[in-house]
């Protein structure tokens, strides 16, 4: 599903508007919802968040955060020569979840600049289409750019996964706003931070929402063929216990998009839920043929999932449909000045895109200049972002991982 070759970087200027190649992809038709990840499709669905849990599966108290990290600064920042990347899709069949994390780090830098006429960002954004192959392709690009003192990204835990020691042999500081396979905080990178909880995490709570909140009793858990399915549907799993039915687990590859097979499979065991492991571009076509076939389990899935192009592409198969994530929705005043912005209402990684971009922002305000700079304050930084704490441990994760929970509706 990724043919196109990533073509190197382009340059969003101080008040040019942003051109990314291939954002015509991304849903536009979704409408002003406030904290909602997104507005209304066409079929009159949208998603809509409801409740927001802690690691341990406990209901915290959402809302506005007052004290959040503004990336205006005080205004009276001086810089020169410095620079920002962006890594992930911005093509290709998932590429409105890259393109979400671009535009939330666009509205960081479209505030910084305006307040500081003395240090004008730019970021550079590489487009990996969600591809391992092609992210190694672009990863010499970005560390052979010497203005790049700090990235945004990258967006999938596969092509993280794959890119991972070039950016950490260069020393360059890289921030995901979404990869969130457990194992690459295992790979000893000293340079790599993950601005959401990871899919232990969420597959922990994920499980006890499940069988708790939604009282599952049965669940079929099938998983695509990426790192980031096939970790978190291990999780998912485990956190079932007995309510995840072995005789229904399936397996699909990204690009799929006949499940008759694996349907025929589920309807057999007539299970209480679906749990998907994977991204939105199966997920739509599977759960619209989950529907034709009869099927009615709940159905449920994460943050790969939580996009509006699953509404749109799913149709009236999305209806009820549960989708969780690790990442905050934008509060309505930030999705305001999100979609004044960029044309269309936040979603999933929006406000992670826009925190990390902040962190940095304020990392170059101290005066750093370069990527040794920028890795010491990021590792001692502890802030308040829009929803949720950063601060990191000396494996790059967070210190506090919240879970929210959606519903189509």
């Amino acid at each position: 599903m990724h043919r196109r070759t990533a073509r190197g970087a382009l340059v969003i200027g101080v008040a040019a508007v942003l051109a990314v190649a291939g954002c015509s992809s991304k849903s536009t038709d979704s409408g002003s919802s406030g904290n909602s990840t997104s507005g209304s499709s066409s079929s009159g669905l949208s998603i809509q968040p409801t409740v927001l849990l802690d690691a341990e599966g406990n209901e915290v108290p959402g809302g506005d955060v007052t004290d959040a990290a503004n990336p205006a600064g005080t205004g009276n920042a001086t810089c020169s020569g410095v620079s920002l990347a962006m890594a992930g899709a911005l093509t290709g069949a998932n590429s409105a979840l890259g393109q979400n994390i671009l535009y939330g780090a666009k509205l960081a830098i479209d505030k910084h600049n305006k307040a500081n006429p003395n240090c004008q960002v730019t970021i550079k954004t590489f487009d990996t289409e969600g591809d391992p192959q092609k992210a190694t392709q672009v990863a010499p690009n970005i560390v052979s750019d010497q203005s790049v003192i700090g990235l945004l990204g990258p967006a999938f835990s596969g092509e993280t996964k794959a890119t991972g020691s070039i950016f950490n042999q260069a020393g360059l500081p890289f921030l995901t706003a979404s990869a969130t396979n457990p194992t690459l905080t295992e790979n000893g990178w000293t340079t790599f931070f993950r601005g959401l909880g990871n899919d232990n995490s969420q597959g922990s709570v994920v499980a006890k929402y499940l069988t708790g909140s939604l009282g599952a009793k049965k669940v079929c858990v099938v998983e695509d063929d990426s790192d980031y399915g096939v970790g978190l549907a291990k999780v998912v799993t485990a956190g079932l216990g007995a309510a995840a039915d072995p005789a229904c687990s399936a397996s699909v590859k990204a690009g799929q998009k006949d499940f008759a097979a694996t349907v025929s499979q589920i309807k057999g065991e007539s299970p209480d839920a679906i749990w998907y492991s994977g991204y939105y571009a199966e997920a739509a076509p599977f759960v619209t043929q989950l529907r034709e076939g009869g099927v009615t389990a709940t159905f449920s899935s994460g943050d790969g999932t939580n996009d509006p192009e699953f509404v749109k592409q799913a149709g009236a198969a999305a209806k009820d449909a549960v989708l969780t994530c690790p990442c905050i929705p934008a509060p309505p005043a930030l999705a305001k000045e999100y979609e004044a912005l960029n044309g269309q209402a936040p979603g999933v990684y929006s406000v992670e895109g826009y925190d990390l971009t902040t962190i940095m922002l304020a990392a170059i305000d101290s005066g750093i200049k370069d990527r040794a700079g920028l890795l010491s304050f990021v590792k001692g930084y502890s802030g308040q972002g829009v929803g949720k704490k950063y601060q990191w441990n000396d494996k790059g994760e967070l210190s506090n991982a919240l879970i929210q929970i959606y519903k189509v509706n």
